[in-house]
């Protein structure tokens, strides 16, 4: 049985803390950009589903405009600091005292906005909407996941409708940078 929305996005919020925890245990230079790339990703499509599929769902259920929007703004801090550590990779400078500043940045901005997140959308989320529509989310969700842009675009359009004509060419162009580079498939 597929996982309802709000189960989904709580799993991936889990898989971050714990790509957090796997970067500060790592034993190498070589683990710690490899975790990067693992973060960049995965961070990259949670971000493009919940700006694509789930706020916008969240914003007509709730009928509150605001509380999208500071959820947006705060993907933005996030994606400036993911795209800065992005560009680290091709520097190859990642190993540094700046991937740590900024690991540590993007950890306190991703925590918040779990906390807000959590505690706040999805309990009225889950209130407001039932179980039936946040299953067909989740499966809608796990679906944009696989085709999602696999690394930070903070000048991109955030909602649609322009984010939905430049996902999909984002999501190709990144994945065919992955591949050149090497980079981690999840």
């Amino acid at each position: 049985m597929a996982m309802d929305a709000i189960d989904l996005l709580k799993h991936d919020h889990r898989m971050v803390e714990q790509l957090f925890r796997d970067f500060h245990a790592a034993a190498s230079a070589t683990q710690r950009n490899g975790v990067v790339d693992i973060l960049v990703r995965e961070l990259s499509k949670h971000a493009a589903v919940e700006e694509l599929i789930f706020y916008p769902f969240a914003a007509k259920a709730l009928r509150d405009e605001s509380l999208v929007r500071r959820h947006l703004d705060e993907h933005m801090a996030v994606k400036e600091a993911l795209a800065e550590l992005d560009a680290l990779a091709r520097s190859d400078g990642r190993a540094g005292g700046r991937a740590e500043e900024l690991i540590e940045l993007l950890r306190r901005d991703v925590e918040e906005h779990l906390e807000d997140e959590e505690g706040v959308l999805m309990p009225r989320l889950r209130e407001a909407v039932d179980e039936t529509a946040l299953r067909d989310l989740g499966r809608t969700l796990e679906k944009a996941k696989g085709t999602a842009p696999t690394r930070p675009h903070p000048h991109a359009p955030d909602r649609p409708p322009g984010l939905t004509v430049a996902a999909p060419v984002a999501a190709a162009y990144d994945r065919m940078r992955d591949r050149a580079q090497g980079r981690p498939r999840t």
